[in-house]
């Protein structure tokens, strides 16, 4: 199986398409949950996916370090991601090096942290079974902000490395899943 890519829209149908991949694996699924909950929107979306899981999932919750929460992933058991949308953003979202001095500079931290980050968990996958679920940045015109910028550049480039390694590569467009890759 390798490395499965799920990306599409937001409200596509990717959660419950790799829900539904896993559960065809047969193997011990450890769920690793990358949303925070920041506002009672966002506690109902993360009670969502919840009541959907099979109660035997194991679940870790992570919002930043995925390397160390990879690392204590039992081998033989299938990895679901959800999401990397959910990630880059918490990243991002973390105070960086030159807060309140020069965008630019602000953007190349913010930018090779995410890469940093990327690079280190990726190599925790090598020889894992794992469904990964992101966001399709790629279809959007290009954000006004400059930190909606640097979030588009960060996980379009985040997409981009997973989609490299990935085995398979789904993209969900109103709950239709479509092999792009494998």
């Amino acid at each position: 199986m390798g490395i499965r890519l799920i990306t599409g829209g937001v409200r596509s149908g990717k959660s419950r398409f790799a829900e539904s991949l896993c559960m065809e694996s047969g193997k011990p699924v450890v769920y690793v949950a990358t949303s925070q909950v920041s506002d009672d929107e966002m506690k109902a979306r993360v009670l969502a996916h919840q009541q959907r899981r099979p109660s035997g999932w194991l679940v870790k919750e992570e919002a930043f370090n995925l390397a160390a929460v990879l690392a204590d992933v039992p081998c033989g058991s299938q990895l679901l991601l959800d999401s990397l949308t959910a990630w880059v953003t918490n990243v991002l979202a973390k105070p960086p090096h030159d807060e309140g001095g020069d965008p630019v500079i602000w953007r190349a931290q913010m930018l090779a942290q995410v890469e940093s980050h990327t690079h280190e968990w990726l190599r925790q996958w090598s020889g894992r079974d794992a469904v990964i679920v992101t966001d399709e940045v790629g279809l959007g015109g290009i954000a006004m902000h400059p930190v909606s910028r640097c979030f588009q550049d960060a996980l379009g480039w985040v997409n981009q490395e997973v989609a490299k390694q990935a085995d398979e590569v789904w993209m969900v467009v109103a709950g239709v899943p479509w092999r792009v890759k494998g």
